[in-house]
């Protein structure tokens, strides 16, 4: 040959293996990207908080100070002192703003102690004085713009309610305040151990005017042990104490009724003393500070009495040094803020039990109090100097734990993997476990290729080897075709006219899955006397399927006609009722077998077709020796080419199950979208693609459930890369075993 022929050929061929190592690497390169992309998105959820301080204020008040607190936007520090005072305090230069005043009894009367009132986004003290009386004090903030567009604060002072001093007013016993629309609540210890709730109802007229109505309650000798510490909910409904021998008390305040007692339980076998308590947002929640720096969580866990509900030890969060002094709970989320006897501050998060990051002061804190946003920390310290750190927190709900394992969640019985990204309340605790949806995905996956595996191999192996050339001319661009068929297609006949008809039909259909085999067998009974019939020999070259198809659509249609008679006659005329009943299952319209017909239906092309040509391809000179050695052809096809056409049946089926994984238009529609982990025939699933469908329009940029659907899409990713990687592997291993024939 001409040496400059040979030498175009050779030029020819390596810009050809070079173009398609490049192409190779370019797609590689892309999924790899692709891949980082959607990961860059997910890693933040696992980052760590962070806390940066931003400065440190002197409060310019002559008097001791007892609480501190800031504003919303985090610009005004404002701090609470003997003389009833609120001073507040510009934090770029720590230059006082402005000073409002609450009144006690009278001039001279002091302070004594502030507490924080729970109340979400709100500035609420409970002041008690050295006269014993007790306001509750609300520091209101308003924002507005001047001329020049820059943000102006007013701030005002409400009284909320006054509570006049007891008997004994120098008794400083545990205090518990709150304030709703319904009315403000004050529980006490009184000196001889008695508790005193007294409560102010706001009523109102047929003319609408508002009037107090003044109920007061003393509940005598409560516990043996001395109450160390109580707490209210918001509303001022639930009442909770803790002794100082380790005990936890709730009662449920019934206005003019007197508070019932819900649970009286010994919650610290050892009898340490309970320091602090608070109510988590929601109001379920209670956490619970003890002398042994242990910060635990408990909330009324449903019992096996009907409807009752008793206090349970659900989850320890991280553990002080030293004892629990102060239970911050954020306004926003389940965070919680714990302060001990040493200065030490934790920020843990309930759901997850996350704990967030540790701050230490250096020197003893009277207080700690979180912003309204939950996005600064204020620590007053012994010395009456305001600290303010910068909290960068956005993801705490986030943890291997929430995301993969079993929770507690609240009004929940046990813990349970769970769904749930929203609802209507914003006291709802978020449920982000991906288990569910893992689960979904392998639930339908594993029905649609019971369906869909059998079906597509062995209609695959009776047109390759049974089949005549003119019927696999026929057949196999009309498998091919079915491809082409859109999923939202599939997906809406599946859920609106599939799913209604199985509802109707169900039985019909069931008998019709027994009635087919029973057919193909009496068929195949009948054939051995009919197959001496000159017809019939034509009808065995290839064309059984004109005898068989009838027959089929004759056992379904008998079926079909059947199943109201035999639901009526066995099931009492409703299968849904007598399932539920019999074998507590319910029946849901959008299940299991819904999507194992739709999700099948769409990847038996695929399977066909790739089975199909991984048949046909094996050798005819080995079909050839088996049959001229004696073997039938059933034999042949069982122990000659089933074998050497199994590297490509196996890959066959693996890119089948990694097409039915990452489908989404047909699990959306006709799944129902029930994150449920069960194995049940007739209840649905979500899996994670649909999940990602369904949520990502809802999702806030950068929230935490928009990179929680990132994280799905990078598991999901890898799903299908692992399934793909361990199909090219066995597919290797079977070429290599089997390339011989």
């Amino acid at each position: 040959m001409d040496k400059n022929i040979l030498r175009k050929i050779r030029r020819n061929d390596r810009i050809a293996a070079l173009t398609i190592r490049s192409g190779g690497m370019l797609v590689i390169a892309s999924v790899v990207l692709i891949l980082l992309l959607i990961g860059r998105e997910a890693l933040p959820l696992f980052s760590q908080p962070r806390a940066t301080e931003l400065s440190a204020v002197r409060p310019q008040t002559l008097a001791p100070v007892l609480a501190a607190g800031v504003d919303e936007y985090v610009a005004l520090a404002y701090v609470i002192d003997g003389a009833g005072h609120f001073s507040l305090h510009d934090l770029t230069d720590g230059s006082l703003r402005e000073q409002l005043t609450a009144n006690g009894q009278d001039a001279q009367d002091v302070v004594r102690r502030v507490q924080p009132l729970v109340a979400e986004r709100e500035h609420g003290y409970l002041l008690q004085w050295q006269s014993g009386l007790v306001t509750l004090e609300q520091l209101g903030f308003s924002q507005h713009h001047d001329a020049q567009a820059r943000r102006q604060t007013r701030v005002r002072l409400t009284t909320l309610a006054r509570f006049e001093a007891p008997a004994d007013p120098a008794v400083a016993g545990p205090l518990a305040a709150a304030n709703s629309e319904s009315g403000a609540v004050l529980a006490r210890l009184e000196a001889n151990g008695d508790l005193l709730v007294d409560q102010q109802l706001r009523q109102r007229s047929l003319l609408g005017e508002e009037r107090l109505q003044q109920v007061a309650h003393r509940l005598a000798q409560v516990h043996p042990d001395r109450l160390s510490c109580l707490a209210l909910d918001r509303q001022g409904a639930l009442l909770y104490a803790g002794t100082e021998r380790g005990a936890l008390l709730r009662w449920r305040l019934q206005g003019e009724q007197p508070p019932q007692l819900l649970d009286k339980i010994q919650a610290f076998a050892d009898g340490r003393a309970i320091t602090a308590l608070a109510l988590l947002q929601g109001d379920t929640a209670l956490a619970v500070g003890d002398a042994s720096g242990q910060v635990s969580v408990w909330f009324a866990v449903p019992s096996e009495e009907q409807g009752q509900r008793h206090l349970g030890h659900v989850r320890d969060l991280s553990r002080h040094d030293g004892p629990v002094r102060q239970l911050v709970p954020s306004p926003r989320d389940r965070t919680l803020l714990s302060l001990d006897d040493r200065g030490v501050m934790h920020l843990d998060y309930s759901t997850s039990e996350r704990h967030l990051l540790s701050l230490q002061a250096g020197m003893p804190l009277v207080q700690a109090q979180l912003a309204p946003r939950g996005n600064a920390l204020l620590a007053l310290q012994a010395d009456g100097r305001v600290r303010l750190w910068q909290l960068d927190n956005p993801h705490p709900q986030a943890s291997l734990k929430a995301l993969f394992g079993r929770v507690w969640y609240e009004n929940y019985s046990e813990p349970a993997w769970v769904w749930q990204s929203s609802a209507a309340s914003d006291d709802f605790e978020e449920k982000l476990s991906l288990t569910p949806l893992i689960f979904g995905t392998f639930k339908g996956t594993f029905y649609a290729m019971i369906f869909a595996v059998p079906l597509a191999l062995l209609g695959a192996l009776y047109t390759s080897q049974f089949g005549s050339h003119r019927l696999r001319e026929l057949i196999k661009p009309s498998v091919e075709i079915m491809a082409a068929v859109p999923s939202v297609i599939i997906g809406f006949l599946a859920a609106l006219w599939f799913a209604p008809l199985l509802e109707r039909q169900f039985v019909g259909f069931v008998l019709a899955v027994l009635l087919m085999p029973l057919f193909f067998v009496l068929l195949l009974l009948a054939w051995q006397g009919l197959r001496r019939q000159h017809w019939a020999r034509h009808v065995e070259r290839g064309h059984e399927f004109l005898v068989l198809a009838p027959l089929l659509v004759l056992a379904v249609a008998v079926a079909l006609q059947l199943g109201p008679l035999l639901e009526g006659w066995l099931f009492g005329g409703n299968f849904k009722q007598w399932l539920f009943e019999q074998a507590g299952l319910r029946y849901d319209a959008r299940n299991s077998i819904v999507i194992s017909f739709a999700l099948g239906f769409a990847v038996i092309p695929i399977i066909f077709t790739m089975a199909e040509d991984s048949l046909s391809n094996v050798p005819t000179s080995l079909r050839a020796a088996s049959l001229a050695l004696g073997a039938s052809r059933w034999q042949t096809v069982w122990r000659v080419v089933l074998p050497s056409a199994s590297p490509g049946i196996f890959a066959a089926v693996m890119i089948g199950l990694g097409r039915a994984v990452g489908e989404t238009m047909i699990v959306l529609m006709a799944t129902g979208n029930t994150p449920i982990m069960d194995l049940s025939l007739f209840n649905g699933m979500r899996p994670l693609s649909a999940n990602i469908a369904v949520e990502i329009p809802e999702a806030p940029h950068g929230g935490t459930l928009y990179r929680v659907l990132f994280l799905s899409a990078v598991l999901l990713f890898l799903l299908t890369f692992v399934l793909n990687t361990v199909a090219e592997l066995v597919r290797q291993r079977l070429r290599r075993r089997y390339g011989r024939f």
